[in-house]
C-alpha cells in the first residue's frame, strides 16, 4: 500500500463534524500523540527501556492511529499524503547535504 491509496481508505473511515474539521483533526493528531508518548513513558517506568512484544503491538496501534489523522488531516488540507511525505524527505535530504539535521529552527 502507498500513502494515496492509505489517505483514500482513512478518509472513508472519517466521522466528523465537517464544520470543524481543521480543529477536530488537528487536536486528534496532537491526542493520538499523546498516547504514543504515554506509551513510550510506560515503557521506560515498567521496563527500564526494553520494549516488549505487547508494548511494541500497543505502539503500532497507536502510531497508526496519528497516521490516520495525518493522512485525513492532510486531505482536509488538499494536500495528498504521497507530497507530503516527499517535501519531507526534501527537506531533510538539504539538512543532511548541508549538515544542519542537528540544532534547531525550521529554517536551517
Amino acid at each position: 500500500m502507498n500513502f494515496n491509496d492509505y489517505q483514500k481508505q482513512a478518509k472513508s473511515t472519517a466521522i466528523f463534524p465537517r464544520h470543524e474539521a481543521f480543529p477536530y483533526l488537528s487536536l486528534g493528531l496532537v491526542g493520538e500523540a499523546g498516547e504514543v508518548a504515554e506509551k513510550a513513558k510506560k515503557v521506560i517506568r515498567d521496563n527500564y527501556g526494553v520494549v516488549s512484544y505487547d508494548a511494541e503491538q500497543d505502539m503500532v496501534k497507536e502510531i497508526g492511529d496519528v497516521l490516520w489523522y495525518c493522512a485525513v488531516l492532510l486531505d482536509h488540507l488538499g494536500v495528498r499524503m504521497d507530497d507530503a511525505a516527499q517535501v519531507n524527505l526534501d527537506k531533510l535530504t538539504s539538512r543532511k547535504k548541508r549538515n544542519k539535521l542537528q540544532g534547531s529552527g525550521d529554517e536551517r
